[in-house]
C-alpha cells in the first residue's frame, strides 16, 4: 500500500501545478518567432534564449492560483474547470503579441496576481539570466526582479533590458539638434517611455557613422555599374571572397577557390543568379562571371580542384591553414541599384585599396579546444583572425569612435540640465554622466551587432541576399566563401542597420511600460554563489544544457570588443581577460578533459544550484526550471537524453518535488520533426517544490501501484486540456515524477535506490497501458482497424490473420468490409486509405458507423476545411469523444513505427480540435437562433 506524504501547511495548488493552455502557449511562442524584427532580442544575440510570451505565461501561472485551491468557491470539477476557462482566456489575452503592452490586459492580470498573492508579491529570481527574457517579464507584470550570470555579456545584456532605461524614462533627448529643433518650434513634445534615449541612440549613431566615413569612407570606394551607356556609381552591399589554397595536384601552378556553391540568389519567381569559375589552363588562371537565367553546372568547388579535378581532401585544407598558406580571393561584388541588388563581376572592377595597420585588434586566443568550434583545425588562433584586415581596420575605428562620443554626450547632457553629479551609471546615476553611459552602452550592443555581420565566417545567403554572421546555431564552424559587408552603406551588414534595430527593439511593442519605482537587480554572480544571498524567493530560470551551448567559449567573440569599448563604464563587468570558463554549468570534455569528468562537473554543480533552491524557494509558490535538451545517447535499454536524464536525477536528489513538466514548443505548428525524439519540445518547463522532510520511502512495487492508480486521471486531464499526441509522453513526465519525487526514496528489491531512468521507463510503461485500456472503449470495428493498422498500414494482409484477429475483436471481415473502411480480396485485407474512402459519407446516414470512419473523414475535410471538419464534428455529437480518443492511439502507432507524415496526420487533428470545436458550437448556435 502507498503511503501519500501530506502536503505542506498552507499549501495551494497554483495554475501551473494543474492545468496549462499549453496548445496556445506553443502557438504563440511559434508566432514570436516568426516576428524577426523589432523584438528586444534585437538588441543583442544570445543563445538558446526562451520566448518572452512563454516566460510571461509561466510566471504568471505560478502565481495566480489554480481554482481548486479555494473548494469553498469551486466546490465541484465543473465549477473548477469554469474558472480555469476564465482564467485561461486571461492568460490568453496575456499572451497576444499585439497586447504585450496593453495596460488594461496588464491591469486585469496583475489583478488576479495580487489576489492570489495576498498583495505580498515575492521577489523573483533567476540565477542564470541569460538574454535576459524572464527578468524582462517579470518585470512587466509588475514584480520585483533580481537577475544574475556568470557570464559579462549575459549580464550586460540582462541590464540593458531591465535595469538601465528606467532612470531615464520620460526625459527628452539631449543632443543639440533635436533641442534646438523644439525650441526652434516653440513647441514642448511629451518623451514617452524611453523615446529620448532612443532618439540620442540614433542621433549620435549617425554621429559616428559621418565620422567613420571621414576617417574610412576611401577604403569602401563605390563601384561603376556595368552598362557601358552609364557612368553612374553605386554603393557595394558586399564583396564576396573565397578562401584559397595551393592546389594538391602540380600540374596547376597556383591557387585555387574554395567555393561551396556560388550561389547569390534563389528567390521564388525570380532567375537564379550564381558565380561560376573560369579556368584559363593555357594563362594559368582563373577568373569569375556572374551568370544567371540558367541552372550553374558547378556544385562547388570543395571536393575537388577546380583546375585539375583532383580530390581535395580536409586534412589538406586544415594543414593549409595551420601552415599559413591559405589565401583568398575576390569572386564578386553586390551593389545597391535602383531595382535592386546588382551583382558585378570582381574583374569590372578597380583594384581595392591597401588596408592600414588596425588602431587595435582582439588579439586573445582562441580556446584551443570548444564546443563546436572548428575554426582552430584551419589556422585560425586568435579572435582577430576571423575577421580581414579591412574588416578590422573598421571596427577599431568604430571602436575608437564610440570613446570620442562619450564625453560629447555627457556635454550636450549638461546644457540639457541633467545634474553634473559625475556618479557613473553602475552606481545608480541619474545624471549626465550615467545618461552618457547608458547611450554608449546602447551603442556598443550596435557595434556588437556590427561585429557579428563583418568578418570571415558570414555568409551570402541566396534567399534573402544579404550577409548573415556566423551564430545561426550555438557553435562556430569553418567558413569558405564569405560576404564582407559594407558598414558605411545602409543595407545589410552595415552600422546604420544595426543602429535602426536597436532603435526598432526600443520601439516594440515587447518592450515594457517600466515603473521607476519597482526593485530591479542584475548582477555578475555565479548562481551557486548569488542563491546564497536570497531567502523566500520565486526561483524561475533556464539553466544550462548540459552540452547544447559551450556560452562562455562563443560570447566571447562579443566579449573581446565589450571589453575594449565598456570597460571604463562597466570596469566590474569587464575586468577579465576572457569571460569565465572554469565554473560555468556545462559538460565540455573539451574543458573538463574527458567526458566523465565533464559529467561529474555538471552534475555536481547542477545539484549544488538545486539544492540551494529548495533552500531558499518560498514555501507559497513552485520553482519554475525551463529545460531544453536535443543531445541523446543510445543506451542498452532503448534511447534516453543524458542531458535530461541527469537533471532530472541532479533535481530529485536535491530535495525537490516535481508537481508538473510541460513541453512548450516554439517551431511552427506544422513542423515536426524527429518524430521518436524529445526534440519535438523546444523547452521542457518543470514546475518544483521542496519536497516535504517527513516524506516517506515506497518499494518498486508501491511506486507502480502509485502510478497506476494516479496516472490515469492525470492522463484524461491531459487529454482534456487538448495536450496533441506528439506532447503526451513528456507531458506525462510530470505527474509521473511527481509520484517519483514524493518520496524520500523508492527502494529496488536489492535495496538500492532506483533512479530517474528506471523511473521514465515505468511512466512510459504504464502511459502506454492507459492509452491501450482506452481501446476498450471503442466499437469492435475500430478496435480491429486500429491492431491491424498496428501491424499492416494501408499494406494487404493475408484473410486468415485477419479473420482471426476480428472474432478477437468480436467482429467479422465482411463486417469491417461492410463498413466501408476494408477490402478483401484475392485471400488478402486491406484498410482503405483515407482518398479510398466515400466522397459523401455521413455519419447521420451510415447504418454501421464507426470510429475508425470519424477519425480518417475528420482528417480529410480538415484538410479542406476547417469549417467542414467543424460540420462534421458537430454532426458526431457524443461520438466525437471517442474518434478523439483513436487518434491519439493511432498517433502512437505511427510514432513507434516511423510514420511520420500519418503522425502529423492525427497530431494535426488534436491540434485543431478547440477551434474545431468551437467553431461546432458557434454553427449550432446560429442554426438554433435561425430556428
Amino acid at each position: 500500500m502507498t503511503t501519500t506524504p501530506p502536503p505542506p501547511d498552507g499549501y495551494k495548488p497554483k495554475l501551473i501545478e494543474v492545468a496549462l493552455p499549453l496548445e496556445a502557449i506553443s502557438d504563440k511562442s511559434a508566432r514570436e518567432r516568426g516576428i524577426r524584427l523589432g523584438i528586444p532580442s534585437n538588441l543583442h544575440h544570445w543563445w538558446a534564449r526562451r520566448p518572452l510570451v512563454a516566460a510571461r505565461a509561466v510566471l504568471w501561472a505560478a502565481l495566480v492560483d489554480d481554482p481548486s485551491a479555494h473548494p469553498d468557491l469551486f466546490p465541484t470539477k465543473e465549477s473548477q474547470a469554469k474558472e480555469r476557462a476564465r482564467l485561461f482566456s486571461i492568460l490568453e489575452d496575456l499572451m497576444t503579441w499585439e497586447n504585450s503592452n496593453d495596460q488594461q490586459i496588464l491591469s486585469v492580470a496583475r489583478a488576479e496576481i495580487i489576489r492570489s498573492c495576498d498583495s505580498e508579491l515575492p521577489n523573483i529570481l533567476d540565477p542564470f539570466c541569460g538574454g535576459g527574457t524572464i527578468p524582462l517579464e517579470a518585470k512587466r507584470l509588475g514584480l520585483p526582479v533580481f537577475g544574475g550570470d556568470l557570464n559579462p555579456v549575459a549580464t550586460l545584456i540582462t541590464k540593458a533590458l531591465v535595469e538601465i532605461p528606467p532612470p531615464f524614462l520620460g526625459l527628452p533627448p539631449v543632443n543639440q539638434k533635436t533641442t534646438r529643433l523644439l525650441r526652434y518650434e516653440e513647441e514642448k513634445k511629451i518623451w514617452h517611455r524611453a523615446q529620448g534615449l532612443a532618439d540620442d541612440i540614433r542621433f549620435y549613431g549617425e554621429w559616428i557613422r559621418r565620422r567613420a566615413q571621414e576617417e574610412i569612407g576611401h577604403l569602401y570606394p563605390k563601384v561603376q555599374l556595368p552598362d557601358k551607356n552609364d557612368s553612374s556609381e553605386a554603393t557595394v552591399i558586399a564583396w564576396l571572397w573565397a578562401r584559397t589554397v595551393k592546389s594538391p595536384d602540380p600540374a596547376w601552378d597556383g591557387h585555387v577557390p574554395l567555393i561551396k556553391s556560388g550561389i547569390l540568389r534563389r528567390k521564388k519567381g525570380k532567375s537564379i543568379i550564381w558565380i561560376e569559375p573560369i579556368v584559363d589552363r593555357v594563362n594559368n588562371l582563373i577568373t569569375y562571371k556572374i551568370r544567371a537565367n540558367g541552372i550553374p553546372e558547378q556544385k562547388g568547388t570543395l571536393k575537388r580542384c577546380i583546375a585539375t579535378d583532383v580530390p581535395i581532401e580536409f586534412k589538406y585544407l586544415r594543414a593549409q591553414g595551420q601552415n599559413n598558406q591559405m589565401g583568398k580571393t575576390l569572386i564578386g561584388i553586390v551593389a545597391k541599384a535602383k531595382g535592386g541588388r546588382i551583382y558585378i563581376d570582381h574583374d569590372d572592377y578597380m583594384d581595392l585599396p591597401d588596408s592600414p595597420v588596425p588602431i587595435w585588434k582582439p588579439d586573445l586566443s582562441l580556446p584551443l579546444k570548444a564546443l563546436g568550434f572548428r575554426i582552430q583545425g584551419y589556422g585560425m588562433k586568435a579572435w582577430s583572425d576571423l575577421f580581414t584586415n579591412r574588416q578590422l581596420v573598421a571596427l577599431s575605428t568604430f571602436s575608437q569612435l564610440l570613446i570620442e562620443v562619450r564625453p560629447v554626450i555627457e556635454d550636450h547632457a549638461c546644457k540639457a540640465g541633467l545634474k553634473q553629479n559625475n556618479i557613473p551609471l553602475r552606481n545608480g546615476g541619474a545624471g549626465a554622466r550615467a545618461y552618457a553611459d547608458a547611450v554608449i552602452t546602447f551603442l556598443s550592443f550596435a557595434f556588437d551587432k556590427l561585429a557579428s555581420s563583418n568578418n570571415s565566417l558570414s555568409v551570402w545567403l541566396p534567399g534573402v541576399e544579404c550577409p548573415v554572421g556566423p551564430f545561426s546555431r550555438s557553435d562556430l564552424p569553418m567558413v569558405w566563401d564569405f560576404a564582407e559587408a559594407n558598414p558605411l552603406s545602409s543595407s545589410s551588414g552595415s552600422w546604420k542597420v544595426m543602429v535602426d534595430g536597436i532603435l526598432r527593439a526600443f520601439q516594440s511593442k515587447a518592450w515594457p511600460l517600466y515603473s521607476s519605482t519597482q526593485i530591479t537587480t542584475i548582477q555578475q554572480r555565479d548562481a551557486s554563489t548569488y542563491l546564497n544571498e536570497f531567502d523566500q524567493v520565486l526561483v524561475c530560470t533556464d539553466p544550462p544544457y548540459y552540452d547544447n551551448v559551450p556560452y562562455a567559449d562563443l560570447s566571447d567573440f562579443f566579449y573581446v570588443w565589450l571589453r575594449h569599448n565598456l570597460s571604463e563604464i562597466w570596469p566590474d563587468e569587464c575586468a577579465t581577460l576572457a569571460t569565465p570558463k572554469r565554473s560555468e554549468l556545462i559538460a565540455s570534455p573539451e574543458r573538463a578533459g574527458s567526458r566523465k569528468s565533464a559529467k561529474l562537473h555538471f552534475e555536481s554543480g547542477i545539484k549544488d544550484v538545486l539544492t540551494k533552491i529548495r533552500k531558499v524557494q518560498h514555501k507559497d509558490y513552485p520553482a519554475i526550471i525551463f529545460y531544453a535538451f536535443k543531445q541523446q545517447e543510445v543506451q542498452d535499454k532503448g534511447k534516453t537524453s543524458t542531458g535530461w536524464e541527469t537533471f532530472l536525477q541532479a533535481l530529485v536528489d536535491a530535495g525537490l518535488y516535481i508537481t508538473a513538466t510541460w513541453p512548450i514548443r516554439t517551431e511552427y505548428k506544422n513542423r515536426l520533426r524527429a518524430q521518436r525524439s524529445a526534440a519535438l519540445a523546444s523547452s521542457v518547463v518543470l514546475v518544483c517544490r521542496p519536497r516535504s522532510e517527513i516524506a516517506p520511502m515506497e518499494t518498486r512495487g508501491g511506486f507502480i501501484s502509485a502510478l497506476k492508480a494516479d496516472l490515469p486521471e492525470a492522463i484524461r486531464m491531459l487529454q482534456q486540456q487538448n495536450i496533441v499526441p506528439v506532447d503526451m509522453a513528456q507531458s506525462a513526465i510530470g505527474p509521473g515524477m511527481k509520484i517519483f519525487s514524493r518520496y524520500f526514496k523508492v527502494v529496488e528489491a536489492d535495496g538500492s535506490a532506483m533512479l530517474v531512468r528506471t523511473a521514465l521507463g515505468l511512466i512510459n510503461e504504464v502511459l502506454g497501458e492507459v492509452l491501450s485500456e482506452e481501446e476498450a472503449e471503442l466499437d469492435a470495428d475500430s478496435r480491429f482497424a486500429l491492431t491491424w493498422y498496428e501491424q499492416y498500414g494501408y499494406a494487404p494482409g493475408p484473410f486468415g490473420a485477419a479473420d482471426v484477429l476480428a472474432r478477437a475483436k468480436v467482429t467479422a471481415v465482411d463486417g469491417i468490409v461492410d463498413a466501408g473502411i476494408a477490402i478483401s480480396q484475392s485471400g488478402m485485407v486491406r484498410l482503405l486509405k483515407r482518398e479510398e474512402l466515400k466522397s459523401d459519407w455521413s455519419p447521420l446516414e451510415d447504418k454501421r458507423h464507426t470510429d475508425w470512419e470519424s477519425v480518417q473523414y475528420l482528417i480529410r475535410r480538415l484538410g479542406r476545411s476547417e469549417m467542414e471538419a467543424a460540420t462534421l464534428l458537430r454532426q458526431l455529437g457524443g461520438m466525437a469523444d471517442q474518434a478523439r480518443q483513436l487518434a491519439y492511439l493511432l498517433y502512437a502507432v505511427c510514432e513507434e513505427r516511423k510514420w511520420s507524415e500519418e503522425a502529423v496526420a492525427y497530431n494535426g487533428l488534436i491540434a485543431a480540435w478547440p477551434e474545431l470545436t468551437r467553431m461546432a458550437s458557434s454553427t449550432s448556435a446560429e442554426q438554433q437562433s435561425f430556428l
